[in-house]
Order: structure tokens, then C-alpha cells, then sequence
């Protein structure tokens, strides 16, 4: 099956907001063996997405089209649709309902153009939103099906998930291929195929496909057969190897988090930590905490962005500040052992740097970090040179803490 995907929203043409549904749906739709050929984005102008949809209609099977079916007046996806269709927009009793109980349970008034949003093609197939008030519509013409989405990432996902793909497998019984993807840190990507060149070769020998999918501080490497969960265990013992070969690196599975993993190892051994950060400015709490069930380890973490408050917050010697520098090992120690003792840890995560662009010297360039860990068997320290990029320094920087602790944890 030849799939395309639509995408409809002047924000996503200035970069207002960014299109993150296209990748998410690629990623879906190739799990059941659908391919995606072209996407687009296209304006909120009636003749753009008339042409458009015309050319999809033409040349593909399958078409997911995104955004323009909110309440006011510029989303005229679900009208300009209705036109392409040659049907009517006529009152969804069912659907005004559920728009009702939704602005019911939230307290809020529901609006006449809130009410508009029942108003649907009448030869559509409507699908049920249950996170927003805007249905998806499914319309079907000489074999081909195109179906509109609202925008918004998460009822997008759950219409996809609960009501698109059930029904495109329902219908015309594709076969998915098998993915699994193993996580990887603290690796350059030409390093690593050194690494597993043996491996790589009979990767291939037995009929899979590698993908190496890096990006700032991590690797994915994505194994697929077009024999669909006949090879998952070839797959699995695939991946087996890379973990005891390559302990150091790998740390997770799909799109498993390191933050993710790390967190689970200290639940596991019901261990706490906390973060005493500057550089990142709080990224590593806030990255450790975005999963539910994290107040199990995190305990809390200090922002000590100055040095006035690295040595309030977290007992640095002001000698040390001064003869060091708030950039070195030395301080970083004292941030995490000061930490540790301040918030009461079995591991604190010390992070000390120049993001840049501004603020290098010869001796300290622009992207030199330290990370310091205190660990009930004292305080172990790591000194890297990330380069010159402020948002990757300190997405590094996060990335690799986490992974230290990690190493460290395991005892590697």
C-alpha cells in the first residue's frame, strides 16, 4: 500500500510550530508494512488543498491528511473536503453529544462554533474523537481512501492508534514488517559501526536490515525483517550481543529514555538521587522527572547558576571557587558531595560548564564540562569538550550524566 500525508497549517510553514506529526505517523504506518511515498505541507487556502489532495488522490492508496478542522473561521479542511467529495456537511446528533460532555465535564460553555464542529460530511465515515471536539472523517473514493486528522499531536495519535490502523488492517489485511530499535550513549557513530562491523555482517547474512539513527549524544540502531514477528528472536539475540559487548553504551530499548532507564535501575535497588546543576540550568531534574512514578528516586535538585550560590546552596569552598574556577573538577566534587549531603541522596549529579557561545578561553574553551558524581562509595568525576553549539552542550551534557550515573550503578 503507496500512503502520503498531508499536512495543513501556515504555523507549520513559518516554523511557528514544529511538524513533529509527520514523523510520528511514518514511523506508525511502516510498522504495518505501509509505505510512505511523499509528504507535504500546504497552507491554510482552499485551492492549496484542493490540488494537493487532488494529486495524492491520483497517485496514492492511503492519505493522512493533518490540521485546519479546529472552530474558527481558518480551518476549512472538514468544508474544502466536503466539496472535493461532492457531499454535504449535515448535524451529527452523536457527535454533538460527546462536544457537549466534553465542555460539560471541564466546566466550560460550549459556543456556537463549538457546535459547528457536528456539522460533518454526510458521506463520510466519522471517527470518534475522545480528546478534543474535532472528528476525524475517513472518505473513500474508487479504491483510495484519504482520512483527516485533527492537528493536535495527541488525538491525532489516538485516532491513528485506535481507529485508523485497526480499520486499514481490518480492511485490507497489511503486513506489517518488525522493528526494534536498541538505544545507545556516549558513541560517534563511525566508532560504533567499527565496533560491530563482525556483527553488522551477519546482520545482514541472515536477511535483516540495519539502520544507524543518530542524533545529539545518542544512537539508534534499528533492526527490521520483512518477515514480519517470525524473527524476533533472531532480532532479540541480535541485540543480546550489543548489550554484553557493549554494556558501557547501551541502555535501553525503542524509544526507552536513558533518563528512563536510569531511573528504573534506582527504584530497583531503591536508591535516591538528586542534581546540583549549572550549566543545564535544571534540564537534568526536569529530564529525570517527566515520567510518572519518578518521586520513587528523585528527591529534589538545586540550580546553582552562580558561583554566589554554589557555595550558598551547595557548601563550595569560596578558595576553591577562586583558585579553580566554577569550571573544574575540583568544584565539581564539592557540588556533589555538598549536594548529596544537603538534599540527602544515595547519588547526586554535579554539572559544571561553558555552553557558550560566549564566556571560553584557551585554557577553557567553549563546551568544556564536568560532571561529578557523589555515590555511596564516593565521588567519581568525568571532563568533556562537547564543541561550540550552546543547545547540543547542554543537551550532551544531560545525555552523558545520566549515563554515567548509569555506568556507575552497574559497576562498569
Amino acid at each position: 500500500m503507496k500512503a502520503g500525508i498531508i499536512s495543513i497549517g501556515d504555523e507549520l510553514l513559518i516554523g511557528q510550530t514544529v511538524n513533529t506529526n509527520t514523523a510520528w505517523i511514518g514511523q506508525e504506518l511502516g510498522k504495518f508494512g505501509i509505505s510512505v511515498y511523499k509528504s507535504t505541507t500546504i497552507r491554510d487556502l482552499k485551492e492549496d488543498i484542493l490540488q494537493t489532495v487532488d494529486e495524492y488522490m491520483n497517485e496514492a492508496d492511503f492519505i493522512i491528511v493533518t490540521g485546519g478542522l479546529g472552530p474558527t473561521n481558518d480551518d476549512i479542511t472538514k468544508e474544502t473536503l466536503t466539496e472535493y467529495f461532492n457531499t454535504t456537511l449535515i448535524l451529527n446528533k452523536q457527535v454533538l453529544e460527546r462536544v457537549r460532555e466534553f465542555f460539560e465535564k471541564r466546566g466550560k460553555e460550549m459556543l456556537d462554533s463549538n457546535i459547528q464542529q457536528a456539522m460533518l460530511p454526510k458521506n463520510a465515515l466519522i471517527l470518534d474523537n475522545l480528546h478534543g471536539t474535532a472528528s476525524g472523517m475517513w472518505f473513500e473514493r474508487n479504491g483510495k481512501i484519504l482520512v483527516s486528522l485533527p492537528g493536535v499531536p495527541y488525538e491525532m495519535k489516538a485516532l491513528i492508534s485506535e481507529e485508523v490502523l485497526p480499520r486499514i488492517k481490518s480492511s485490507f489485511g497489511v503486513k506489517g514488517n518488525y522493528h526494534q530499535t536498541i538505544m545507545l550513549q556516549g558513541i560517534g557513530e563511525s566508532f560504533l559501526a567499527e565496533q560491530i562491523k563482525d556483527w553488522e555482517r551477519r546482520v545482514y547474512a541472515d536477511g535483516l536490515h540495519l539502520a544507524y539513527l543518530p542524533s545529539t549524544g545518542l544512537i539508534k540502531l534499528r533492526l527490521t525483517s520483512e518477515k514480519g514477528a517470525k524473527d524476533a528472536g533472531t532480532i532479540n539475540d541480535y541485540f543480546y550481543e550489543l548489550r554484553k559487548e557493549l554494556p558501557q553504551y547501551v541502555y535501553g530499548m525503542n524509544e526507552e529514555t536513558i533518563f528512563e532507564s536510569v531511573g528504573d535501575l534506582l527504584k530497583s535497588r531503591n536508591a535516591t538521587l538528586g542534581t546540583i546543576e549549572s550549566c543545564t540550568g535544571g534540564g537534568i531534574a526536569s529530564s529525570f522527572i517527566a515520567k510518572s512514578g519518578s518521586s520513587a528516586f528523585f528527591q529534589g535538585g538545586l540550580i546553582t547558576y552562580s558561583n554566589a550560590l554554589k557555595h550558598k546552596l551547595a557548601n563550595v569552598s569560596l578558595v576553591t571557587l577562586e583558585k579553580f574556577g566554577a569550571v573544574s573538577e575540583e568544584v565539581a566534587k564539592e557540588m556533589a558531595l555538598g549536594g548529596k549531603k544537603i538534599l540527602n541522596t544515595d547519588y547526586t549529579i554535579a554539572v559544571t560548564g561553558i555552553a557558550g557561545p560566549d564566556g571560553g578561553s584557551i585554557e577553557k574553551p567553549v563546551g568544556t564540562v564536568w560532571i561529578a558524581i557523589a555515590t555511596p562509595k564516593g565521588v567519581f568525576t568525568e571532563h568533556y569538550l562537547f564543541g561550540e553549539h550552546r543547545g547540543r552542550n547542554i543537551a550532551k551534557t544531560e545525555l552523558y550524566a545520566a549515563n554515567f550515573l548509569r555506568r556507575l550503578i552497574i559497576g562498569n
